[in-house]
């Protein structure tokens, strides 16, 4: 999905450079999500179990649209 897309994409422009390397690579495992997962995720039908990578999606969600 596109809005799905653009979500993980203002989080790279907007989030992920002053994120710390723990930060940085829960990212990268979120990106290793299936798809399925990941969408559930950001579209906030499924609550991920790992503190880690529900860290993460809220990092994401959170920020402002634009």
């Amino acid at each position: 999905m596109l809005e799905l897309d653009e979500l993980l994409l203002r989080y790279l422009e907007q989030g992920y450079p002053g994120a710390d390397a723990d930060e940085k690579t829960a990212f990268h495992e979120v990106l290793a999500l299936a798809d399925p997962e990941l969408n559930g995720y950001l579209l906030q039908r499924r609550t991920p179990e790992s503190e880690r990578i529900a860290h993460v999606i809220n990092q994401i969600l959170s920020l402002p649209p634009g």
